[in-house]
């Protein structure tokens, strides 16, 4: 071998590498995105979970245990009702998280030592779970009735008086939960994958010119270009539903055709981010590199690995951006909660939203030409 044969290959690649923008900025990127995913964005203990208040006695004993709740730094209130039955409507919206229920005769029920408070959880997600059993540990006041009235020894304060309620999952089933994720990560890794080396794949193979020739305008050419991929997406919707309710009992409660309109929202935003990526890569490499490169925070922000109520909130608006967020939420919410989509509105309008920009992009960029 001679070594200065080889060291001359080793200078090329080199250079070569150093001219590849992007292969650089995945060498150098790869590695920064992990260690701040991981050490920063991602955290297994839950804080300020979104929940629902339904203070039916509104005594200084259910206000003092509210904020002893609070103060425990597991929940947040955002949403004050009047009854159970809107908190079981807000949890199955995805508006909450938890929803804390104090009836009229708290201090009755507190005073004789049985369950005093209910807390509802929004059981789908088995981490939610775990942090509301928290809750059940916070000690109810122990002061007396009334003045005159001294409380029982042990009655007040007792252990079960809190009482946590789990909804849509009670066997705890982590299946349940991840299933439904499991359509928007296959829908996300392969569409996204698949129209990004599109448009370069055509380059390459030298097919461009032909297209060139053609009367086709640049909107009708991606079009058509994506819907095919877009049935495949449909289809291994399709099988993922089957096996998961076929091998794990994962529930359908809400409508089918509800799940379908999810996945083509997902489809389409996935298919319009691909193109826009395959508008920017110079080769089928480069366009799986980029592809990773918003594959990874995807998987790790949109709440199907790692819980979103325990990232720091600026993380949590990077992850708003991303669409498999959004479709997370949908799907689970109509797949395990019984939620009709237009309950889940903020969700589709997101999603809408995401195509109509990263399609426009996609189609402005893209230039019928050679150079």
């Amino acid at each position: 071998m001679n070594l200065r044969r080889l060291w001359a290959i080793v200078l090329k690649e080199l250079r070569q590498m150093r001219r590849d923008r992007i292969t650089l900025a995945m060498i150098v990127g790869i590695p920064v995105m992990q260690l701040v995913l991981f050490g920063y964005a991602i955290n297994l203990n839950l804080r300020n979970l979104d929940t629902g208040i339904a203070d039916q006695a509104g005594t200084s004993a259910s206000r003092a245990l509210l904020m002893d709740m609070v103060a425990t730094g597991v929940i947040t209130p955002t949403l004050h009702v009047d009854t159970p039955e809107q908190l079981m409507t807000a949890l199955r919206r995805g508006q909450v998280s938890l929803g804390i229920v104090i009836p009229p005769d708290f201090e009755r029920r507190r005073f004789d030592g049985r369950e005093a408070v209910q807390v509802l959880v929004d059981g789908s997600d088995t981490v939610v779970q775990s942090a509301a059993v928290q809750l059940a540990q916070v000690p109810l006041d122990t002061q007396p009735l009334r003045n005159d009235r001294p409380l029982r020894a042990g009655a007040a304060g007792s252990a079960g008086q809190i009482s946590v309620v789990a909804f849509y999952n009670p066997e705890r089933r982590s299946a349940i939960n991840i299933v439904p994720g499991l359509i928007g990560i296959i829908l996300t890794m392969t569409m996204v994958m698949f129209t990004a080396v599109a448009i370069v794949r055509e380059r390459e193979r030298g097919n461009m010119e032909l297209l060139i020739a053609t009367p086709l305008s640049s909107s009708e050419l991606m079009v058509g270009k994506v819907l095919p991929y877009a049935a495949i997406g449909l289809i291994q919707t399709t099988l993922v539903l089957l096996l998961g309710m076929w091998l794990f009992q994962v529930p359908v409660r809400g409508s089918v055709l509800d799940v379908y309109l999810a996945a083509v929202l997902l489809i389409a935003a996935n298919l319009s981010l691909g193109l826009l990526i395959s508008t920017k890569a110079q080769s089928q490499f480069q366009a799986m590199q980029m592809t990773m490169f918003v594959f990874l925070p995807s998987i790790l922000l949109s709440g199907f690995m790692f819980p979103f109520a325990g990232m720091p909130r600026v993380v949590q608006w990077v992850a708003e951006i991303l669409p498999l967020t959004h479709f997370l939420r949908l799907v689970r919410g109509i797949m395990l909660r019984g939620a009709r989509w237009w309950e889940l509105w903020p969700e589709v309008l997101a999603l809408l939203a995401f195509i109509v920009v990263m399609m426009t992009l996609a189609i402005l960029r893209f230039r019928k030409r050679l150079d």
